[in-house]
């Protein structure tokens, strides 16, 4: 597992990174968004990798407020995936988010088919589900408890 900061990725990092999240999000998803965004510009990425490879991504993100972080980005690699990678790369980025940003609660915006894989690690709904790019989506939140 690797974990930098945008300032610290290398070029072919960065481009490995998009290339995996335009693969997976824009064409496999089959929706055309603005993949990276601005908040890329301040992120921290969780790479996993096997035998060198980019298998799993996220990207978390504090938020100005500073009473919450989120992640997103949440991607296994098509030739990776049944492997319980999700898990894998989804526990080490709660861990990091607890460790670089403690006693922060963690909010994201899951694709609703996705729900009962993320109350597994202790999320609520927060929401009822809404369409972001015309895929369902759901509120959730982990309260850190200190």
């Amino acid at each position: 597992m690797t974990v930098k900061k945008t300032s610290e990725l290398t070029v072919s990092e960065l481009l490995e990174i998009v290339k995996a999240r335009i693969k997976v999000f824009v064409v496999e998803q089959e929706c055309p968004y603005q993949e990276v965004d601005e908040q890329d510009d301040d992120a921290i990425h969780m790479i996993l990798r096997v035998d060198g490879v980019l298998a799993g991504y996220t990207r978390i993100v504090s938020h100005a407020d500073h009473e919450h972080v989120s992640f997103g980005r949440v991607l296994v690699a098509k030739e990776f995936r049944k492997h319980h990678l999700g898990r894998q790369i989804v526990s080490a980025t709660i861990d990091q988010i607890k460790e670089t940003y403690p006693g922060r609660d963690i909010k994201i915006a899951a694709q609703s088919y996705l729900g009962s894989f993320y109350e597994s690690f202790g999320f609520k709904a927060v929401s009822e589900v809404y369409l972001e790019d015309e895929i369902p989506h759901l509120d959730m939140e982990l309260k850190v408890i200190e």
